[in-house]
C-alpha cells in the first residue's frame, strides 16, 4: 500500500462541485493499493500516518506527528500511484489493486483512520474528485508498506 503524505495548511476534495470532505492543518494522504495489499498493510499505514513525526516542534524540527499536533486526516484514494511507469510513455495500471480489492481496503482504511483519530475525512473511491490543498513547507513523504 502506497501513501503520498502531503503535510498541509488546509485540504478539501470536492466530487460534482460539493464539498465532500475538508480539514485544517494535518496530512493530506493520497493512497494507492497494490495487488499484494491486505488488511494488515492498511492498518501498518495507517499507524506511519499517525505517528510519522513530520510537523515542527518548539525548534523547527520535524519531531511532531499528526497525534501530536491533532490534526486533520485527508485520505483520498489514487489508483494511478501504483501504476508502472518504467516504460513507454502511457502507464500501465497492471501493478494496481483490482476496483473491488482497491475499493474495500480504502473503505477499511478510511474506517480504522475514524475510529484511531479525528478529524478524518475520505474522498471516494472511483469518483472524479477535484483535490485541492495548501502544501505546508512544501512537506511531501512517499510512504510504501
Amino acid at each position: 500500500m502506497i501513501g503520498l503524505l502531503q503535510r498541509v495548511t488546509s485540504a478539501q476534495v470536492e466530487i460534482a462541485g460539493r464539498s465532500v470532505a475538508r480539514i485544517e492543518r494535518g496530512l493530506l494522504v493520497l493512497v494507492g493499493v497494490e495487488p499484494r495489499d491486505g488488511e494488515r498493510q492498511a492498518e501498518r499505514l495507517l499507524e506511519r500516518l499517525l505517528g510519522y513525526r513530520v510537523f515542527p516542534d518548539a525548534e523547527g524540527r520535524m519531531n511532531r506527528s499528526l497525534r501530536d499536533i491533532g490534526g486533520g486526516l485527508l485520505l483520498v484514494p489514487q489508483f494511478t500511484l501504483a501504476a508502472d511507469t518504467r516504460k513507454g510513455s502511457r502507464p500501465g495500471f497492471s501493478t494496481a489493486a483490482d476496483p473491488e480489492t482497491g475499493a474495500r481496503l480504502f473503505d477499511y482504511l478510511c474506517q480504522r483512520a475514524a475510529d484511531a483519530h479525528a478529524p478524518v475525512g475520505c474522498g471516494r473511491f472511483g469518483a472524479d474528485m477535484q483535490v485541492s490543498l495548501t502544501n505546508d513547507g512544501p512537506v511531501t513523504f512517499w510512504l510504501q508498506v
